[in-house]
């Protein structure tokens, strides 16, 4: 079956409800009216997992209702891509056949391109040893995908742990290598709104970007044009690989990417602690003047915060208003609500994505 509160008669409707829970939250700071960025209805989700049930003998896959959670047994999902689900059907059969690939079997992830690409991780309750990398090299040949075996402190891989993905920003495209098991964003279509509202938001633009919670470079791809020189920080090893890569792929020659916390980057920037990862960096040199954050679902920190404040150009890219909120009401006795956009990411669900650009006072 596929999933019934996935009903694309609704959607208007649904994404109407959202603009106007978004304007009654920020209603105390006067925001202009938001800009709305709408999804496909269906086969928006780029990437997508299931739980695997064994019943009787049998496996199938599994999503729980969002209300009741209830488990919903699936054959097709019409929010994922349709090369997710032109494979579901054909590698739960393959699997089946085979006791190797189908025992203690717990998980299967996918993640697809706009192009087609498919990458399958299937994630194990048991260790895992030759007769299955051998019985998944014959999957992923027959299914036309690259197959990736997960349990635990083990991963093992029929080839690649990507895929390539491209988006039209402002004209050009950019092409990005999305890792398995990394974060990105799983709407593709909205994600490329999302990458030229942000871009427009900061043409013209004077001096320099601080980018803040980078991850693979989705983003800083797509701004680093409209500055002189970008300085990009992100935590993670993993996706500061995938930044670099991503940066030089496009040609951006004009951003440095540093694993550092936002916390520590306010020290060095303040000149209270020295990072032998900034050694080969003159941080006095930049000229920082507007800075752009996309923070986890928290939102930004005190001490980040504070760095955000002394900015006269800041973009916010929230994944939850509610911490937005609580952020801009530090924010904007010293910078005016500049614009507001509202991206749907997550179609049939409450999740909100927020943009949102401040200028100083």
């Amino acid at each position: 079956m596929s999933i019934g509160w996935t009903d694309p008669d609704s959607y208007k409707a649904r994404l109407a409800e959202k603009k106007e829970y978004l304007e009654s939250l920020f209603a105390d700071f006067k925001p202009p009216t938001p800009v709305v960025f709408a999804s496909q209805p269906q086969h928006f989700r780029m990437r997508a997992e299931f739980r695997i049930w064994h019943e009787d003998g049998d496996l199938h896959y599994v999503v729980f209702d969002p209300d009741t959670r209830a488990r919903i047994k699936v054959t097709r999902f019409p929010t994922a891509s349709e090369r997710i689900n032109a494979l579901m059907m054909p590698l739960l059969e393959a699997v089946r056949g085979l006791a190797v690939l189908s025992h203690k079997l717990f998980q299967v992830e996918f993640l697809t391109s706009r192009s087609g690409q498919a990458l399958v991780t299937l994630v194990y309750h048991k260790p895992l040893d030759n007769s299955w990398e051998e019985a998944a090299q014959r999957l992923a040949a027959s299914l036309d995908v690259a197959v990736i075996g997960r349990s635990r402190r083990q991963k093992l891989m029929t080839g690649q742990d990507w895929i390539t993905d491209s988006f039209t920003v402002g004209g050009r495209v950019l092409e990005y290598r999305q890792y398995e098991n990394s974060f990105t964003q799983p709407n593709a279509g909205v994600n490329e709104q999302m990458l030229d509202w942000a871009r427009r938001m900061t043409e013209g633009s004077q001096g320099d970007l601080l980018e803040l919670y980078c991850g693979n470079g989705n983003f800083t791809c797509a701004l680093a044009d409209n500055f002189d020189r970008v300085l990009a920080t992100e935590v993670s090893g993993v996706a500061v690989g995938a930044a670099q890569y991503n940066l030089e792929r496009n040609g951006v020659t004009n951003t440095a990417v540093v694993r550092l916390s936002s916390d520590e980057l306010a020290q060095a920037l303040a000149g209270t602690r020295p990072f032998r990862r900034l050694a080969h960096l003159d941080l006095k040199s930049f000229r920082l003047d507007t800075v752009f954050v996309d923070p986890p679902r928290a939102g930004l920190d005190p001490a980040t915060l504070a760095l955000v404040q002394g900015f006269s150009r800041v973009l916010y890219m929230s994944c939850n208003p509610a911490t937005l909120k609580e952020n801009l009401a530090h924010l904007i006795p010293s910078h005016q609500l500049h614009a507001l956009a509202l991206f749907d990411q997550f179609p049939y669900t409450d999740h909100i994505e927020t943009g949102v650009l401040l200028v100083r006072r």
